[in-house]
């Protein structure tokens, strides 16, 4: 090092003295820039710079532009030339609810919280603030607008060639309900429970006025008034229980008796339903078709049924809605393959792809042999019943009712099949005669089985798992839809459009705004 430096006229000596003294020279603390954060600033906010122009909150905006809105306008009391706060524009409230679910934000409370930082809510609000009860009540306050707004959004995307109704997968979905998983009561537990609530009311009510000021105690006097709303209508579903078992009920069923019926109670209209893992938990089944071109959701809409086989009309009913038109072709699980929907789908025109029934399972778990299987019975029908092949007669003996699906049952004299050789074979463990089913549209049931035979129907039901529960797969885990927030059939309902109305915004997003937008950068 100090060759490097060595001049001429300078000595080795000079050197070496200078190095010592620069190494031997002391040095103060490092000083370094002090981070104030207990102070305000002022600054100059260009607001459309806050985000990028391929940012999906201008996409978001931009459709909401389209849209005609004035469905959401008909309740709004504040107009031009007229005193009074102005109210918020629904194009701002669409937007900020579907921007929300699309990063899977459902909570009002925290969309009102990231207005006041996250860049793409400022860019929304233009910086301004917006009060969480409003963004709750836009939500579950505008049931016929939000249905009208889902049906234009749909319109949309079909004017640009993204739902054609060639083909529709449909499926089910259970999503958990806003309540708790040990909640459920008996009916005598929510009667007891509704009398000391009642109790708890009269007793505010004769509390001074003095008492109940102040924003504590009128909290409470809510408490305990939503409290006794929720009883009473947690009594009104065991009516309703009630009332569809003892019009549903079956021969040879054994049904739950009324005080063994339990009821959420503090989501009463949700039911206790099963889960894949084998938990239970309040929950409602959302039923979503999905059209098959570029999975766009066509149709949603909320049940209490835990079991889908019922569900498909109203499916059907919802499409025609809102697009104005059946589809062409339905494909759906075997859930949805029962007599009455084949039927239905051959009445309305409409192509039906499902499995077929197959009792083969059911027969062997009985332990019958499959010769013993319903294709070998003979149906006479001159005289309305069946003969076995040990040429044994099964005579009708009445009608059943499973839902929307009628079946009408035949069985032999227990007699004739006791002294039958071929008893271990048909009817083995039972004491009485070999019973048969049939269904009301056995026939139509028969030509939808082997038409399902077909290569081409096989091929078509294996597209039916990417298409249909993509959109449930998406609505879960993207936009975080695993747990309703509001209480409630219709409400729930309302929240499952929201979910559905931002899922197909987001796939308009992706196939043509974000392209359109790459384009006009390109040229």
């Amino acid at each position: 090092m100090i060759d490097d430096l060595k001049l001429p006229g300078m000595t080795d000596s000079f050197l070496q003295r200078q190095d010592t003294d620069a190494k031997s020279e002391p040095k103060g603390k490092p000083r370094f820039e002090a981070i104030d954060r207990d102070q305000m600033v002022m600054r100059a906010i260009d607001i459309e710079q806050m985000v990028d122009q391929s940012h999906p909150v201008r996409a978001i905006w931009e459709f909401a532009g389209q849209l005609d809105l004035s469905s959401f306008c008909e309740d709004i009391r504040a107009v031009e030339g007229e005193r009074g706060r102005p109210a918020l524009d629904p194009r701002l409230m669409i937007s900020l609810w579907v921007y929300a679910y699309s990063r899977g934000v459902s909570s009002a409370r925290e969309i009102a919280r990231l207005c006041e930082y996250e860049p793409g809510f400022q860019l929304l609000t233009g910086m301004k603030l917006v009060n969480h009860h409003s963004l709750s009540d836009f939500r579950v306050d505008h049931g016929a607008a939000l249905d009208k707004l889902f049906t234009e959004v749909l319109a949309v995307l079909m004017g640009e060639g993204l739902v054609r109704l060639e083909r529709v997968m449909h499926d089910g979905t259970k999503i958990e309900a806003c309540g708790s998983r040990g909640r459920f009561r008996t009916r005598k537990s929510i009667d007891e429970d509704l009398d000391i609530a009642r109790k708890h009311v009269e007793e505010m009510k004769k509390q001074s006025d003095e008492d109940m000021k102040g924003r504590a105690a009128k909290a409470q006097e809510r408490v305990v008034r939503e409290r006794v709303q929720r009883l009473e209508s947690a009594q009104k579903e065991f009516e309703k229980i009630k009332a569809s078992q003892q019009k549903e009920k079956k021969k040879g069923k054994n049904k739950k008796k009324a005080e063994e019926m339990r009821v959420s109670e503090n989501e009463p209209e949700a039911r206790n339903m099963k889960y894949r893992n084998g938990a239970f938990a309040p929950s409602y089944n959302a039923q979503i078709s999905t059209d098959q071109l570029c999975t766009v959701i066509v149709g949603a809409g909320l049940s209490q049924s835990a079991g889908d086989s019922d569900e498909l009309e109203s499916a059907i009913n919802r499409i025609e809605h809102n697009s104005g038109r059946l589809p062409g072709q339905v494909v759906a699980d075997g859930a949805y393959g029962g007599g009455y929907n084949i039927h239905l789908m051959g009445e309305l025109g409409i192509e039906f792809i499902t499995p077929a029934s197959n009792n083969l399972y059911q027969l062997k778990k009985s332990g019958i042999d499959e010769a013993f299987s319903r294709q070998g019975f003979v149906y006479d029908e001159v005289t309305n019943s069946y003969r076995c092949p040990a040429d044994k007669v099964l005579r009708y003996v009445g009608k059943e009712k499973r839902g929307k699906n009628i079946r009408e049952r035949y069985r032999a004299r227990a007699a004739d099949c006791q002294s039958c050789v071929f008893k271990q074979q048909c009817c083995p463990g039972t004491k009485s005669g070999r019973s048969l089913m049939h269904l009301e549209y056995q026939s139509e049931i028969d030509i939808h089985a082997a038409k399902m035979q077909t290569e081409e129907a096989r091929e078509i039901y294996k597209q039916r798992g990417q298409t249909a529960e993509f959109p449930s797969a998406w609505i879960k885990e993207k936009i975080g839809l695993r747990r309703f927030r509001v209480r409630g059939l219709i409400k729930a309902g309302l929240e499952l459009m929201w979910a559905c109305l931002t899922y197909n915004i987001q796939q308009w997003i992706r196939l043509r705004w974000r392209t359109q937008w790459l384009y006009q950068i390109k040229t």
